[in-house]
């Protein structure tokens, strides 16, 4: 299933996110595939809460950060994708390395897109799972 409606590269979408919180953070784009996007966030000093573990919105802005940039990308050219939901089960603390996320659609409508995120340590250990449920704008 080829998922994009609109060319997509991870040079576009880094370029996109350049001043952003997403650059702030130093959320980097790795890869995109047929139907996913993945990226990843360093546990560092930026993204650690005061009890040296990952801060859990820190997680949430990297699941909302992929599952909002596919949706956009997955929409029809005009179409514009904003947030209306997201939920996040974090299951394992990190406290050093990176967290990479992959986004997955789970339902891509005219009117809505659901994406699943999961997010894991280095160690391939599930971190967090998040579903984002966005709305599809029609151009005004």
């Amino acid at each position: 299933m080829h998922l994009w409606q609109q060319p997509i590269s991870v040079a576009a979408i880094t370029a996109l996110s350049a001043n952003t919180a997403v650059s702030h953070l130093g959320i980097e784009f790795l890869e995109v595939g047929e139907d996913f996007i993945s990226a990843r966030v360093p546990v560092d000093a930026r993204t650690r809460q005061p009890f040296g573990l990952l801060h859990g919105g820190v997680s949430v802005v990297l699941a909302e950060t992929l599952g909002s940039v596919a949706a956009n990308y997955a929409c029809p050219v005009g179409h514009q994708a904003v947030g209306l939901d997201i939920n996040a089960n974090h299951l394992r603390g990190v406290s050093s390395g990176w967290v990479t996320g992959t986004a997955r659609p789970v339902h891509i409508g005219r009117s809505t897109q659901v994406w699943q995120v999961e997010l894991r340590n280095d160690a391939g250990e599930l971190s967090c799972v998040s579903r984002l449920t966005m709305a599809v704008l029609a151009p005004k």
